[in-house]
């Protein structure tokens, strides 16, 4: 049931759908039913691991599954509403996002037997400038819906080499060798990890990540990102 502050704060302050523009009805989040329904599924938690985003690592780090919700694609409605997330500081719509991601991975059986979440992190500067990490925000989410418990503090990222967005796969590559730390892999030696991330475009960051994580060979990794460019 829609709580009367809820009903009263939409009143004061109405929301906007970041697709369409058009006001948001009280139950809606972040995006109208109608551009919601529109937007591109991928569908890969209904095989988590023979999909294109999981081919994307066949080979590179050992994966149990993956999985993004849309596919992305550059100046798309998709595009536009991560863009909000990252830069434009609306770090509800990575909440919202994940948990909308949650729901509809949860009915597949995505989460089995996942022990932890991992938000893929930003380095403490980029993190301070941008007032958060919006793998967080998404990760929050999930955990919501999931009861799956967030981990905030095994590994950092302690290199940023400017933006990935314009760089070919091998530079992406370059970009972010050597660019996470482990700090504490007590909590995850013999543990399933599910790693979060907004896009995954070749894999580059998550990999490097993955790679970080998996050090002593103990540690499962899973992937779950809002969007995977399509090629």
């Amino acid at each position: 049931m829609i709580s009367f502050f809820s009903r009263l704060l939409d009143i004061l302050a109405p929301r906007s759908c970041y697709v369409c523009g058009r006001r948001l009805a009280v139950s809606e989040q972040v995006m109208c039913v109608s551009c919601n329904r529109h937007l591109p599924r991928t569908h890969f938690e209904l095989s988590p691991y023979e999909n294109e985003m999981a081919k994307l690592f066949w080979g590179r780090i050992p994966i149990e599954r993956a999985a993004a919700l849309f596919y992305y694609y550059a100046q798309s409605e998709v595009s536009h509403v991560i863009y909000a997330l990252k830069y434009d500081y609306h770090p509800e719509i990575g909440e919202a996002l994940g948990r909308m991601t949650a729901v509809e991975f949860e009915a597949a059986g995505f989460f089995e037997n996942i022990d932890f979440i991992v938000p893929i992190p930003l380095t403490r500067s980029r993190r301070r400038k941008r007032g958060y990490n919006q793998s967080e925000e998404i990760a929050r989410g999930v955990s919501e819906v999931t009861g799956i418990p967030i981990l905030k503090n095994v590994v950092r990222r302690i290199q940023f080499y400017g933006s990935q967005t314009h760089k070919n796969r091998l530079e992406r590559v370059e970009n972010v060798e050597n660019a996470f730390e482990l700090i504490d892999s007590t909590l995850i030696v013999g543990k399933h990890v599910l790693l979060i991330d907004d896009i995954v475009t070749t894999g580059a960051t998550v990999c490097s990540c993955a790679e970080t994580l998996q050090r002593d060979g103990r540690v499962k990794i899973s992937v779950l990102a809002l969007g995977c460019t399509k090629k």
